[in-house]
């Protein structure tokens, strides 16, 4: 059932004694109590891309939602709130949908929200989680919320806005991203614009003529010092970027998302959880 990589005896170790030590998600409930833990920040950028005058493209994105025993059902309220109150032409979902395993329960609630916004078009990929567990769950979730899942390819949106088109990459720690299959997808595409779960995706976009690449996965460290430092950050290039929005090279631009929910513990310090929205002009 599990296709991803890197799935340690030490993690299922870990991941066992949590799901007994977790039972009846008392971790996210008692979360739920602490004042303002649940409050879900909304981060807004303006991207001037070139359009020929065509109206502007709301995209809305969430990730790492974790739905299971340490995040507060509060704050996955909050941020679907957020994101029906934006309103978008496009919905991204970056992954890690779950914590633990990915039981009936959660993929029903993960269904329910992803159709619960108002977007045309829904767009998803998978994160390591989702590929420690049932993935396939998880899979068919998303798509009967309405969102295509996307693994190495891509999306061209329909008029006004056909001159976008979406990449959405495998996770390139658990998983197998193929930048090249995904940007031959998108075909001749002027504006291309790319999601992948972890900024460890990038160097799969550099060259490939994608503006911005949208990502989570490091949570901004989950657990962070005052003035947002994180403690420990996963991954190479989260290492790099542990979260918010970076111009880098030849036109391209790289967000992390700190994410909604948490793992391991129900605790976050100093990294509120957030939702974005980009206007592509």
């Amino acid at each position: 059932m599990r296709r991803g990589r890197n799935y340690s005896t030490l993690r299922r170790l870990g991941e066992g004694i949590a799901k007994h030590a977790y039972a009846f998600s008392w971790p996210g409930r008692l979360w739920a109590h602490i004042p303002g833990a649940t409050t879900v920040t909304r981060i807004q950028h303006d991207l001037a891309l070139g359009r020929g005058g065509r109206p502007p493209l709301r995209v809305a994105f969430a990730s790492d939602l974790h739905i299971g025993p340490t995040t507060a059902r509060e704050t996955l309220d909050n941020a679907f709130d957020e994101l029906r109150r934006i309103a978008p032409d496009v919905l991204v979902l970056g992954g890690d949908y779950v914590y633990l395993e990915a039981t009936a329960a959660r993929v029903a609630e993960l269904r329910d929200r992803v159709a619960s916004v108002p977007a045309p078009t829904k767009l998803a990929v998978l994160g390591n989680h989702d590929l420690w567990t049932h993935h396939l769950r998880i899979e068919d979730a998303l798509r009967a919320g309405g969102a295509a899942v996307l693994i190495n390819e891509a999306v061209r949106l329909p008029p006004p806005h056909d001159d976008v088109a979406f990449l959405g990459l495998d996770d390139p720690w658990t998983g197998d991203a193929d930048g090249d299959r995904a940007a031959a997808a998108a075909g001749d595409a002027p504006i291309r614009l790319a999601v992948c779960h972890s900024p460890d995706g990038l160097p799969h976009v550099r060259g490939r003529g994608v503006s911005l690449m949208v990502c989570g996965h490091t949570h901004g460290g989950q657990i962070a010092l005052p003035g947002h430092r994180p403690v420990v950050v996963p991954g190479i290039h989260g290492k790099e970027w542990p979260f918010g929005f970076h111009p880098l090279e030849d036109g391209l631009c790289l967000f992390v998302s700190r994410g909604v929910g948490t793992v391991e513990v129900p605790l976050r310090t100093f990294a509120p959880p957030d939702v974005a929205l980009f206007t592509i002009t």
